[in-house]
């Protein structure tokens, strides 16, 4: 009996070592929650970023649109595609299943969701292109949906001889963090400060390969000013007309890629 009441006070401690970090993170979220941004940002309008819903009946009408016009490339590419915030490979299916169509070899980043960067998941991805790139003796080019297009520039300045070239979809890696719709959302959800990622790295610094940018006038999500940048944070820039969800699946995008990756 008196070895089991031994036992009781280590395992209340540890319940109550629990409540505390437990109550500490939820209070820790609701402060990234009330941040204030700055004066200098600039943001999609509230129209634009209602208009992003349209992303739901995409699918559907795509069965009612006649196949892309895409052709043989006459040199395939190998490609790995990096989600955005919060969403997985899944959202890019349709692009992989297209860019395939042409010829090209399309892999998955390999890390599931994407909730945010992290030293461990850059060395993981940073792991994952050198391994592409062994197994298939071609360097590779990153395409980078939003959060995912900074994970694609970050891991090319890591990794540069293994990366053909970067392309950016809607990616904020421009102005400043706070230019966007959904900086409190992500700070809930990654558990730190916009401007205070764990990573080393200057986001708006060009990898030392070609990068190219696509924005859109029409982006709910994230301003125009922090998706295309300045000329010497990219080599060009690409002005499309599509929702920040429609960069994954949009005809004038993939379309748009599919002569990219023809250069």
């Amino acid at each position: 009996m008196a070895a089991t009441e031994e036992r009781f006070p280590p395992a209340r401690r540890r319940i109550a070592d629990n409540l505390r970090d437990f109550r500490q993170s939820v209070l820790r979220r609701i402060d990234l929650l009330r941040g204030e941004e700055p004066e200098n940002v600039h943001k999609p309008s509230k129209g634009r970023f209602l208009a992003e819903i349209g992303y739901l009946v995409a699918p559907i009408r795509r069965r009612f649109e006649p196949e892309l016009p895409i052709e043989p490339a006459g040199s395939p590419k190998v490609v790995i595609l990096l989600p955005g915030f919060a969403t997985g490979p899944w959202r890019m299916r349709y692009m992989a299943q297209q860019l395939e169509r042409a010829g090209h070899k399309v892999k998955r980043w390999g890390m599931g969701y994407n909730f945010g960067p992290t030293p461990e998941n850059f060395r993981q991805l940073g792991d994952r292109l050198c391994s592409v790139r062994e197994r298939y003796g071609q360097d590779v080019v990153l395409i980078g949906w939003s959060l995912g297009g900074v994970f694609a520039r970050e891991v090319a300045k890591l990794h540069p001889e293994c990366v053909e070239r970067v392309i950016t979809l809607g990616t904020p890696f421009s102005h400043s963090p706070y230019s966007n719709n959904m900086w409190r959302v992500y700070q809930v959800t990654a558990g730190h400060r916009v401007e205070e990622p764990p990573i080393d790295g200057v986001l708006y610094e060009k990898p030392p390969v070609e990068t190219v940018a696509f924005w859109s006038p029409r982006d709910g999500v994230i301003s125009r000013r922090a998706a295309c940048g300045l000329p010497g944070e990219r080599d060009r820039a690409v002005a499309l007309r599509c929702t920040h969800m429609g960069f994954c699946n949009s005809a004038e995008v993939i379309l748009a890629l599919d002569e990219e990756l023809k250069r």
